[in-house]
């Protein structure tokens, strides 16, 4: 065999060997990825031809069941009876869009992908039960419609959990969008909402980060009483700016103005007010540690365990001697961002005792005879602050609403406690906040409301004008329920 033909037979055997390895490296080791993923073609065809287990709200109405229908793609379509109203939390299930939300998170219980596999063919085969299960969520359609009511047509999210439990009550993000019409395959609505720039599949409550601004008082309170640093009678004086150190940068309160005439201030009075001069400073007295320690504590930078994937929200671990940095950050600026499902979290706790539970969105799964198969128990996630610290926070908040910034989020005949929150937005325009709980009787709740780029009002509006009355509605209409 001469020279040429040794280099061709070379030539062939590499490239079949070659095939081979990219052929075992897709089908063996990479093959169950691409099985899985839920783009494939064979596992959405495979799940449209079975039932897939209904999704109920808390007081078991149906959010979301399976029809069926006689098309080429499909034996069974999803149909979502409350519309937009839960779309971003339960998402959809459809042939044509694949997955999202709970829909996709819980696929496996809902569609019973057991059924995909070969123990799943020997379960059909022997008679056995293989039908997808059922989810019952911790969700209210009534606090949902008053997240949706309140918010209108602005951008923004609203949560709400019951303090003692950690069970997600609301869980709404405006803009939404009608799974529906994407169940009905409409590729040019599908179309119109990846483009529209004000991002409806977004869900503004575990997957955006915004600077939490005043709300973020809360914590740096929180850490000034638990370390000792300062007490709700503890003065600052009243100045109008506040000049951090090693830089030129400047601290302001709302409008410029002073808070207190001039007149020395409490802690108490400046966190009623909202005083930004008077957190600067109490961020440069707190040692740094402790404030990070305290936000970590709430859940910044941790996983909250919630039952459906949520960004982290952030501080920095590392000042690096930047105390122009810490003290913006003391006041919910600079490099903390956070998630509304995270300042809910925060003022959970605060109505709890200082106890921050892991919230959570599944409550059941069942069978399709209700049998419940696995009920989700309240757990504690973390003692956030002592119960001093809680009680003294609590009574802070609740004097922002009788007597400070929050008093549009005032509850006749219960106890409401808040903070508000006005933080720079991208769009120049201010996100606002207002985070809080109330109870009445045997009820409570904890709400955090944002609202992004100044609401209806633009440039001069408040969290205390635009997310406290809509914070209030949502309390207000859980505190009413049976």
């Amino acid at each position: 065999m001469n020279k040429s033909i040794r280099l061709v037979a070379a030539s062939i055997y590499l490239f079949f060997g070659l095939l081979v390895v990219m052929l075992t490296f897709i089908q063996v080791i990479n093959g169950p990825e691409y099985r899985d993923d839920e783009r494939n073609p064979r596992l959405l065809a495979a799940r449209a031809g079975r039932e897939r287990g209904p999704i109920v709200a808390r007081d078991g109405r149906l959010i979301a069941e399976s029809v069926e229908v006689s098309s080429q793609t499909a034996a069974f379509e999803r149909s979502y009876p409350f519309g937009s109203l839960f779309s971003h939390p339960v998402g959809y299930a459809t042939f044509l869009f694949a997955e999202r939300g709970l829909e996709s998170e819980r696929s496996s219980d809902l569609s019973s992908s057991r059924n995909l596999t070969f123990s799943g063919m020997i379960d059909e085969i022997l008679g056995r039960d293989t039908d997808g299960q059922g989810l019952r969520l911790t969700l209210s359609p009534e606090l949902q419609d008053a997240a949706r009511t309140g918010l209108g047509d602005q951008p923004g999210a609203v949560v709400a959990i019951e303090p003692s439990t950690g069970e997600v009550l609301a869980m709404y993000s405006s803009p939404t969008y009608d799974p529906n019409r994407l169940v009905a395959g409409d590729t040019e609505y599908g179309d119109a909402i990846n483009r529209e720039p004000s991002k409806p599949l977004l869900d503004r409550t575990r997957a955006e980060l915004y600077p939490p601004g005043s709300a973020f008082k809360v914590i740096t309170t929180a850490a000034a009483l638990e370390s000792g640093t300062a007490n709700a009678r503890t003065l600052f004086e009243d100045v109008p700016e506040l000049v951090l150190p090693g830089s030129t940068s400047t601290i302001s309160n709302f409008n410029g103005g002073l808070c207190n005439g001039g007149e020395p201030v409490t802690l108490e009075v400046a966190f009623a007010r909202s005083c930004n001069t008077v957190f600067g400073q109490l961020g440069l007295d707190v040692d740094e540690d402790d404030l990070i320690d305290m936000a970590q504590a709430f859940g910044f930078n941790q996983d909250l365990g919630l039952d459906m994937e949520l960004i982290e929200s952030q501080i920095p671990t590392d000042f690096s001697g930047n105390r122009a940095g810490l003290a913006q950050s003391a006041i919910g600026e600079r490099d903390v961002r956070a998630t509304p499902v995270q300042m809910a979290v925060v003022a959970a706790a605060v109505a709890n005792g200082g106890i921050s539970m892991q919230p959570y969105l599944v409550a059941e799964t069942f069978e399709r005879d209700l049998t419940v198969i696995q009920a989700t128990q309240p757990a504690i996630r973390e003692r956030a602050i002592g119960p001093g610290t809680a009680a003294a926070l609590k009574d802070l908040m609740i004097k922002t609403v009788t007597q400070g910034t929050g008093r549009s989020a005032a509850i006749e005949g219960a106890e409401v406690g808040g903070k508000t929150g006005t933080a720079q937005g991208p769009g120049g325009n201010p996100d606002l906040w207002f985070i809080g709980f109330a109870t009445r009787a045997e009820r409570s709740i904890a709400v955090a409301v944002v609202v992004e780029d100044g609401g209806l009002i633009g440039a001069d509006a408040t969290g205390g004008a635009v997310a406290a009355p809509i914070a209030r509605d949502v309390m207000a209409a859980w505190l009413a329920g049976s």
